[in-house]
């Protein structure tokens, strides 16, 4: 399972489990996938969140429609502004648990980190590595353990008025591939 996390000072609600088609498809789209990061320190409203994601006014209130009807976000205050009500968004939970994908099947989260990764600008310091490493069990669930608890620590430490850094981290068990006759050469 998939853990998309918020800091943990902020929504009321705890972990909302994505369990059919449409809560899926919602959180499986990149444009909603960086709405979703633009609630994440701070309530905005559908003309913030289309200039912070990039957005023109009505995709972004699509976007954010289908987000609050499957409960994902939510309208946490409103006011008049010249005779109209303007709505702020927050996320309503802190969490998101997605099912594991199936075989063949793309991970969610990692097709967004290396989407939001590519489009990361290039002349800022970045630290992106990648380890191929050979481990027991136990190593193995203790290194997923200490990167998890090291996420949490920085997330706590985390700033709302800083800038953002995203860290992802994967930690998993390749498929054995086949050997080829182009290993052997």
């Amino acid at each position: 399972m998939t853990i998309w996390r918020m800091p943990a000072d902020e929504p009321p609600e705890t972990t909302f489990h994505v369990t059919t088609d449409e809560q899926l498809r919602a959180v499986s789209n990149l444009t909603r996938h960086r709405i979703m990061a633009a609630l994440r320190f701070e309530p905005a409203t559908i003309t913030q969140i289309a200039e912070q994601v990039g957005l023109a006014k009505g995709s972004s209130s699509y976007h954010v429609r289908l987000l609050e009807r499957v409960g994902l976000v939510k309208v946490v205050r409103t006011r008049k502004v010249r005779g109209v009500t303007e709505r702020y968004y927050a996320m309503a939970v802190q969490s998101i648990a997605l099912p594991d994908p199936g075989a063949g099947q793309p991970d969610v989260l990692m097709r967004h980190a290396v989407a939001d990764l590519e489009a990361a600008p290039v002349d800022v310091e970045r630290h992106v590595r990648m380890a191929h490493l050979r481990l027991t069990e136990s190593q193995f669930a203790e290194l997923g353990a200490r990167l998890q608890a090291l996420a949490d620590e920085y997330q706590g430490l985390s700033d709302p008025s800083l800038p953002d850094v995203s860290l992802v981290f994967a930690l998993f068990r390749p498929a054995a591939r086949e050997q080829t006759r182009e290993d052997t050469k």
